[in-house]
């Protein structure tokens, strides 16, 4: 396939040491061009990708005509502007998670997507990975009969770092926007089904951003809970517990980074079955996938519509914890 010609606006960190690796090591992508006004900031990038166009605002990127798609890792209160201008200027955008800061904000995108016939999505890396595509197939084939239960954990500690985009409201921070997509998300990709109530959700604020959450909350066949902090030490794990089974889905969300991406099947007589996934890149598969889509029209595996159900649920949480929930 002809590659795909990347831009990314801003030299956040996390580009530079996750997606424009992965852009560059990806099949048919090609890592082109970056919109930074700060030279020292853009060498990183340009020191793997030789002859990387540097420009000096965002807008001249999107002028660019060599660009056909672009990422953006900008603070969250801007994923939504960005996306909708990126496709203005007719390219094709991947936009970091999350896309808005409330359903609503996704339907102006979905529109200008439709209108455009260009792609848009958010970069939900983990529906990519093969351990999630696996642990769907278990779940929904019966492997651990039928779903009784959901615990989801997803914590780190960044209370020192007070600098930190996400310890600040103005730049839409808070646990939920950062990692509540992933808790919510990916029981959401796994059973297919979408919550109906949250009768409990208990929030904690600091400077008005939410730092720990505790939520109860009801599927049509099944019970969840979970607990989504960035003021607790590193934790992450996603469990169904069936009638039959119980599937535990280890380092669910940092493949290769907080642990190696596994998936324990325990069921009856003691029978337990471990598969380990090492190596896979799950941020080389989604701009492989996003490829396929724009170059042979395949079916993008995380459209925004799904992402908007998980900014949904964030919404039900954080009405049912102003209501008293």
């Amino acid at each position: 396939m002809e590659p795909i010609r990347w831009g990314i606006l801003g030299a956040a960190k996390f580009a530079r040491d996750h997606m424009a690796p992965a852009i560059h090591a990806a099949r048919w992508a090609d890592f082109a061009a970056l919109a930074t006004s700060d030279p020292a900031k853009a060498a990183p990038f340009a020191a793997f990708r030789p002859g990387l166009r540097v420009h000096g605002s965002y807008d001249a990127l999107l002028a660019d005509p060599d660009i056909d798609a672009v990422y953006i890792p900008l603070p969250n209160h801007l994923h939504q502007e960005w996306a909708l201008k990126a496709l203005d200027a007719g390219k094709h955008v991947l936009v970091e998670k999350p896309l808005g800061m409330a359903a609503s904000d996704f339907d102006p995108v979905i529109a200008k997507r439709d209108a455009t016939g260009l792609l848009a999505a958010e970069a939900y890396m983990i529906v990519h990975h093969p351990q999630w595509q696996r642990a769907r197939d278990l779940v929904q084939g019966g492997a651990v009969g039928r779903l009784v239960h959901v615990d989801a954990a997803f914590s780190y500690n960044n209370a020192a770092d007070t600098g930190n985009i996400r310890n600040k409201p103005e730049t839409g921070g808070g646990a939920l926007p950062d990692i509540g997509v992933y808790t919510f998300g990916s029981v959401r990709f796994v059973t297919g089904q979408e919550p109906t109530a949250v009768p409990h959700a208990h929030i904690r604020f600091e400077n008005g951003v939410d730092v720990f959450n505790r939520i109860a909350a009801d599927f049509p066949g099944f019970t969840y809970s979970a607990m989504v902090s960035m003021r607790a030490f590193n934790r992450q794990e996603v469990v169904f517990h069936g009638e039959t089974g119980v599937l535990r889905v280890a380092c669910p969300f940092n493949a290769n980074v907080f642990d190696q991406a596994e998936l324990v099947l325990e069921t009856a007589g003691n029978t337990r079955t471990v598969e380990r996934f090492p190596g896979v890149n799950h941020y080389v598969l989604q701009v492989e996938n996003f490829a396929r889509t724009v170059r042979e029209g395949a079916a993008y595996p995380c459209p925004l519509e799904f992402s908007r159900g998980t900014q949904v649920m964030i919404d039900m949480v954080f009405d049912a914890a102003r209501n008293g929930g």
